[in-house]
């Protein structure tokens, strides 16, 4: 299997797509603005106890108050708590953290009144972002990812992740963490650090520990909650962490900034891998260039289509997503019991891409087509399991019930990934009325004439593919008589992303020009 990761910067947002042998897998985009909140560190102010939910509410500054439940609180909570005021007794001096002394483990069956009171603050964490009316949801539990380690400050043990399969190098590792690691630090050992040595995972170690101590260090500053003390690092550094392997071919940036933060962070990580990060410099949008934009097009919306006809119809509420699978017009053999298995197991590898794609959380109901036989409806069951294993979120599977119905969890850390696909009519916004679309080449001119007429004369204009094509057609096609006229400035560039009569004009520094007309602004 060979993946790679594109990266495509814009003025507004950013975008990250993950391909595994060309077919799109993951898809994530963002504002510029807003940050990627998830492991950001925060000192809390406790605001509402709700002892019927054995919760609370906690103002970190956020839009809506952040929600912490009892069990979150976690093994570590007192200790980290009773080192946090001591940290703040002192605003001059750093109390050091190996001389710090551990607090008493909470109560399984405690209740939220007997930690904590209305107005005091504490040292936590985001777990997940806000999804839709929640607020973040927080961890008393402080953790520090590296790529080959996660530091656990005040823990007491070392494990090894489960997928380490070998008993001896489980062995090894847990051997050498117990012999490196600092005093009132647990560590867990991640999967990508089988075979790694000591060095690396010593070097890695210092990193962790440095962050948890400039942590404390902006927690003996800060003079009133709430306020953030450490920052989880961008989500493509994130997503490179958490993914990075051999089976990466390359990395695909279209802007200078990120592409050296990436390369920079590569080449702390995985020196003999820093070449795999690319910076892509071409005309066309990269997303086009490397065929994502398609993807995303069919790969989003409420129906989508797979093998030979079939298709899922999908369908987000609040409380849980529900997908529908259909045979449409396929019909491969004369046995009905092997055209619904065939198409069950297709939607299987379909419905796993798509968890994956728009990182649908929470409970997910499939209705998959009924099957008579036993030992059929435990081959769907199997493939799915088999599907799902690639799919870093934790998860659940039920077998199918007596009414076919496949039920799952999977673990939700931020809002469900929706892209709409349904296009505005660029030409009439919902009137119904148009103008001539003759005409759409005359007004496209007469905009180029306005920016060269302001002193404008290097830009670009994006069009869809099929505008571009017929621009360009001919012995001296419409494109070559403008840049004889206007300057070999102007460049015509196809952008798969825009709706047919679409356009837009972007400057030489890549900024977006509004040349939209009084009435399509209406």
């Amino acid at each position: 299997m060979v993946s790679e990761l594109f990266v495509d910067v814009q003025s507004d947002d950013i975008s990250i797509a993950i391909a595994e042998d060309g077919l799109l897998m993951e898809y994530q985009k963002e504002s510029r603005e807003m940050a990627f909140s998830v492991g950001n560190i925060y000192v809390g102010r406790v605001k509402k106890l709700m002892p019927g939910l054995n919760s609370c509410f906690v103002d970190i500054g956020s839009e809506k108050e952040a929600f912490l439940h009892f069990q979150d609180l976690g093994g570590q909570f007192t200790s980290i708590q009773k080192y946090l005021k001591q940290v703040t007794s002192n605003r001059k001096k750093l109390f050091p953290f190996e001389k710090a002394s551990k607090g008493e483990s909470l109560p399984e069956s405690g209740t939220i009144n007997q930690v904590l009171e209305q107005g005091q603050e504490i040292l936590v964490q985001i777990a997940k972002e806000p999804i839709s009316t929640k607020g973040p949801r927080l961890t008393g539990e402080i953790s520090f990812a590296g790529r080959y380690l996660v530091l656990i400050p005040f823990g007491d043990k070392v494990s090894v992740s489960t997928k380490i399969k070998s008993s001896e190098e489980r062995a090894r590792l847990k051997q050498l963490i117990q012999s490196i690691r600092p005093k009132n630090c647990g560590v867990i050992v991640r999967t990508v650090a089988e075979g790694r040595r000591v060095a690396d995972l010593d070097s890695e170690l210092a990193v962790l520990v440095h962050r948890w101590e400039s942590c404390m260090a902006q927690a003996q500053k800060c003079t009133k909650a709430p306020a953030m003390v450490h920052e989880e690092s961008s989500r493509t550094i994130a997503l490179l962490r958490d993914l990075l392997n051999s089976s990466y071919e390359a990395v695909h940036v279209n802007d200078e900034k990120v592409y050296g933060e990436i390369r920079d962070y590569v080449s702390m990580i995985a020196p003999e891998s820093v070449g795999i990060v690319k910076l892509y410099k071409g005309d066309l949008p990269i997303f086009d260039n490397f065929a994502i934009t398609k993807q995303i097009k069919s790969s989003f919306g409420r129906i989508v289509s797979y093998r030979s006809g079939a298709y899922l119809v999908i369908e987000h509420t609040e409380a849980l997503h529900v997908v529908d699978v259909n045979s449409g017009h396929r019909v491969k053999s004369d046995n009905q019991e092997e055209n619904a298995l065939a198409v069950n197991l297709g939607a299987a590898d379909e419905l796993a891409r798509q968890f994956r794609l728009r990182d649908m959380g929470g409970i997910i109901v499939v209705d998959f087509i009924d099957m008579d036989l036993a030992e059929d409806r435990q081959k769907l069951y199997e493939r799915m399991c088999a599907n799902m294993q690639r799919d870093r979120a934790k998860h659940n599977i039920l077998p199918l019930s007596k009414f076919g119905l496949m039920q799952i969890t999977r673990q939700r850390v931020r809002p469900v990934m929706d892209v709409p696909v349904d296009e505005t009519c660029p030409t009439c916004f919902g009137k119904g009325v148009v103008r001539p679309s003759i005409l759409f080449t005359d007004q496209l001119e007469s905009k180029i004439d306005c920016l060269v007429k302001s002193g404008i004369r290097k830009f670009k204009l994006y069009v869809h593919p099929y505008v571009e094509a017929y621009l360009s057609k001919g012995v001296f096609p419409i494109k070559s008589r403008w840049k004889m006229k206007y300057g070999m400035g102007i460049k015509v560039i196809p952008d798969q992303s825009l709706p047919m009569l679409a356009y837009r004009f972007v400057n030489a520094k890549g900024k977006e020009l509004d040349m939209k007309e009084e009435h399509e602004l209406k």
